[in-house]
């Protein structure tokens, strides 16, 4: 039977029809019954919220077992383990250099338009945790109990006692080819089950716009629209500006191949709103459609689910900003550039799931004098806006991936330039459902 690869245009196509059919029915939902009618309280809150809430579950499920094993074979397969040094360091160089980029024009941005200044919006209640401090973010990045670290979604420790593994096999040479063919055979089932989940996405992306649509109240947007506009206007600056100019730029690659390849993944991440839960179809679509090895994907794409957050970072810049103004209280060249540096050392170690940009800015806002309350001015247009964000962080993951594959030579061109990479009609041989004969 013919069919594209779940990451091919055939799947892209039925989560976008699935995508708008879902918002149809939403709104249809949202003018057609009040909030206690039928409607809503089965239809959206029972059964099709249950749908959602079970895929972004099944997304979750495969996080901790594709970085781990991914992450392990990939080092594993280091010949040098020195490259691992220098694969890392280029790695973290970019990502907070991005970072940093987003954050600069986020306030830029804000203060450019005065968000905040003048608009009354209705306060929700919102309860932030308190956020972790940078010497305990790095403490924690060391896992004392690994199987813990697993159990609880902890990415940064997790990486950490993967990469530890994969070069304990690699240093153990002979005596490691078990373990690693152990990895290596367990990552190709992994990568099976992420298939299984793909092809059933159209029905969980349905229900979660579903749900979102008949849920969310538009007037919240009105209220908080010069808001909602920046932080868009910048989010498309930084994604469809910022690493076209940065992957053309230290790469040669075409933006507009790259974009194409990325469609599907970037899909996934709107709906999903988690870095975490696109994980596999990103690193899926780094290696098999855009052709960065595995050596290099393995460790970058986990990384930056982790780290890099410039779409959070600009939420935290316009947000701080219209926070400050909606109080009147003027920020000082100092505090803007305590934001800007709180931003980017708070994506270090934030967990890629919905809505974490909230708990960040709790930690941002304190840090500059400004009530934590005023989250509630924007707490009923951040899951729309989450959605974008999430967006532009794993087009950042793709992006500083293919640019450290490239400088190490762990880039094929061909597969990258390719448009039929990575489908059922140009399969890798590692792709091939098919059983062996002969």
């Amino acid at each position: 039977m013919s069919d594209t690869h779940p990451l091919g245009s055939k799947l892209t196509i039925q989560i976008v029809i699935a995508m708008f059919a879902g918002l149809v029915v939403g709104t249809m939902i949202q003018y057609l019954s009040s909030d206690q009618g039928f409607l809503q309280t089965t239809v959206v809150a029972e059964f099709l919220k249950t749908i959602g809430t079970m895929f972004i579950s099944l997304l979750k499920m495969l996080m901790v077992p594709v970085v781990l094993v991914t992450l392990v074979c990939g080092t594993a397969s280091l010949t040098e383990p020195s490259k691992l040094g220098r694969i890392g360091g280029k790695t973290i160089l970019l990502y907070l250099g991005t970072t940093g980029i987003a954050i600069t024009l986020a306030l830029f941005f804000a203060t450019l338009f005065s968000v905040g200044v003048g608009v009354e919006a209705p306060m929700e209640a919102f309860d932030p945790k308190v956020g972790k401090s940078i010497s305990e973010v790095f403490a924690a990045m060391i896992p004392s109990n690994p199987v813990k670290a697993m159990a609880e979604g902890e990415m940064l420790p997790l990486i950490i006692f993967a990469i530890l593994i994969g070069l304990s096999i690699t240093f153990s040479g002979r005596r490691g080819e078990t373990v690693r063919n152990l990895f290596e055979s367990m990552n190709a089932v992994v990568m099976q089950l992420v298939i299984l989940v793909m092809r059933i996405a159209p029905i969980g992306i349905f229900a979660l716009m579903a749900v979102l649509a008949a849920t969310l109240g538009f007037d919240k947007i009105k209220s908080v629209g010069e808001y909602f506009l920046t932080v868009v206007l910048v989010l498309v600056i930084h994604g469809a500006v910022v690493y076209p100019t940065l992957l053309k730029t230290l790469t040669g690659l075409s933006p507009m191949i790259f974009f194409s390849k990325m469609r599907t993944a970037m899909t996934f991440a709107f709906t999903t709103s988690s870095s975490n839960a696109t994980l596999p179809v990103t690193l899926r679509t780094v290696e098999k459609r855009l052709g960065a090895g595995n050596s290099t994907s393995s460790f970058t794409v986990p990384l930056g689910a982790t780290i890099n957050m410039d779409g959070t970072a600009i939420m935290q810049g316009v947000a701080t900003v219209f926070i400050a103004n909606f109080y009147g209280h003027d920020l000082t060249i100092v505090q803007l550039a305590t934001v800007a540096l709180m931003a980017v050392l708070a994506s270090i170690g934030a967990a890629g799931v919905p809505s974490v940009g909230l708990v960040l800015l709790g930690t941002v806002l304190a840090q500059v004098g400004l009530p934590i309350e005023g989250i509630g001015l924007i707490i009923g247009v951040d899951r729309l806006l989450d959605m974008l964000r999430t967006v532009v962080n794993i087009t950042g993951d793709a992006t500083v991936t293919c640019i450290v594959a490239k400088s190490e030579g762990d880039l094929d061109i061909e597969v990258f330039n390719d448009p039929e990479a990575g489908t059922v009609d140009n399969p890798e041989p590692d792709d091939d459902p098919r059983p062996a004969t002969g």
